[in-house]
């Protein structure tokens, strides 16, 4: 299966450290609210769970490699390029002759007036994926040279439930990864409940995949959809096997379950929020960032909700983190100075920041920084 041609190198800097696989998408987005009859010009974009875990991950500057499939069409290309210019390694994504890159569209709720509006502060996802490149990934992907190198080498594999629901083939390839335990690495799964997705197929295959992950990572609110369940503690008996549970409760706190019954709760960041597209992916880049880097617990999950604030606050999947500095002392800050922290559009403040703030924690480009001064 051929390569995708991308700007710039497929490898930049070390080999990678950690892996995500699954499928990414074109997205068209609305340039104005309403229903979708009403808009008249769409913004091309590119999405996806795990390449935007891919993308955190590296601004982190955790070496990582997102693996897929997409069309040999121009949705793929602008797709595979916009993610190496993340600087994830995308060596390994194959170019499917026959089947195209899948697409969603963006649905944003106003106050137009018009018949079908879903009103301020709500958005549908529109998907058009089925027979998709990617959901033609298969167990054949451990045999690819490309791909089983960058598995071979990786510390991290990260995993979701989105790829379950594509097709048989991609829920066996989701099988034979989590089957193929290697020492050294661990395999983290985000469940990503996609409620559309699973309406033709039996969602029952979803737990015995989570069970086998060392790293489960779920929302409350979608484990309760899923599972009939969002509560922690239960959640951590329905899932005994993995080495660490953690369940994100929306805007207020994210708890880490450990095996042995050991449990930590970390309260979210106050932010003012710009578009929310992108905050799961984000928070989990952070943890696991953070997981790699042997941090404790707490500062795991205060990485996660850092990286996760910085999404929100940004109009895109991806955003700026603020300088390490700036990162470091919220990492260590006291409880109430953590409390104490607010995070909008133009930077963070908070009583644990060095005290030239204003400027650390500007995570604004350095040009609209230097039109400001």
């Amino acid at each position: 299966m051929p390569r995708q041609d991308t700007q710039g190198p497929t490898r930049p800097g070390p080999p990678p450290t950690a892996v995500c696989v699954g499928e990414s998408m074109a997205v068209l987005l609305p340039d104005r609210p309403g229903p979708l009859e009403s808009v008249e010009t769409f913004r091309l974009s590119v999405g996806g769970a795990e390449s935007n875990v891919a993308g955190a991950l590296a601004a982190l500057e955790v070496p990582t490699a997102w693996i897929s499939r997409v069309g040999d069409d121009g949705f793929g290309r602008r797709l595979v390029a916009e993610v190496a210019a993340r600087g994830v390694d995308v060596s390994a994504v194959a170019v499917d002759p026959h089947r195209p890159t899948g697409l969603y569209l963006k649905e944003v709720g106003g106050s137009t007036g018009r018949d079908h509006d879903l009103g301020p502060g709500r958005s549908r996802l529109h998907y058009h994926r089925r027979g998709s490149a990617a959901a033609a990934l298969s167990p054949a992907l451990l045999a690819d040279p490309a791909a089983a190198a960058l598995l071979a080498g990786a510390r991290l594999l990260h995993l979701s439930g989105i790829t379950a629901a594509l097709s048989d083939d991609c829920l066996a390839l989701l099988r034979a990864l989590l089957a193929d335990r290697r020492p050294g690495r661990t395999v983290s799964f985000d469940l990503n409940w996609r409620p559309s997705l699973w309406r033709d197929r039996d969602p029952a295959v979803l737990p015995p995949l989570l069970d086998s992950a060392d790293l489960l990572l779920l929302g409350a609110d979608e484990a309760q959809a899923a599972f009939g369940t969002g509560d922690p503690a239960a959640l951590r008996r329905r899932f005994p096997s993995p080495a660490t549970l953690v369940v994100k409760d929306a805007d207020r706190y994210v708890t880490a379950l450990e095996r042995d019954g050991t449990a930590v709760s970390e309260p979210a960041l106050a932010v003012e929020v710009v578009e929310a597209t992108g905050a799961g992916d984000a928070f989990a880049a952070g943890y696991l960032a953070g997981t790699l880097r042997g941090l404790d617990q707490r500062r795991r999950l205060r990485l996660g909700h850092l990286s996760a604030a910085c999404a929100l606050t940004a109009p895109g999947d991806q955003a700026e983190l603020p300088p390490a500095p700036v990162v470091a002392a919220l990492l260590d800050a006291s409880p109430a100075q953590w409390a104490a922290t607010r995070v909008s559009a133009d930077g963070i403040a908070g009583p644990a920041l060095p005290t030239v703030r204003a400027a650390s924690a500007d995570r604004r480009p350095s040009a609209e920084r230097a039109r400001a001064q």
